[in-house]
């Protein structure tokens, strides 16, 4: 499933960067999403939340934000990022991810 318009790709597994498909994989248990019931989704999300509060890589964190924006459910960019880079690029990927709905 894509969401939040990113194409979702095929992974086998990752380092210590984070893909789209491995995300999925580990907080919801598939790729997806199309195939989970409403509940399953909001206890996935719910784990995205908890891993988000706790991150301290800024990439990793940042990826999560992008999973938590995608599902409808990410903290505004202001109150997510304290480093002014990456709120901006949080509020930039949210003007982005609002030009592509509308299309």
């Amino acid at each position: 499933m894509a969401i939040g318009g990113l194409p979702s790709r095929r992974a086998h597994g990752i380092a210590r960067r984070m893909d789209l498909d491995a995300l999925l994989l580990h907080y919801f248990g598939t790729d997806d999403l199309d195939a989970l019931d409403e509940a399953t989704i909001e206890e996935g999300r719910q784990r995205v939340e908890i891993a988000f509060g706790t991150e301290r890589d800024s990439g990793r964190r940042f990826a999560l934000w992008i999973l938590l924006h995608a599902l409808g459910g990410a903290p505004d960019p202001e109150v997510a990022f304290r480093d002014a880079r990456d709120r901006k690029a949080a509020e930039d990927y949210a003007w982005a991810a609002r030009r592509m709905e509308r299309r």
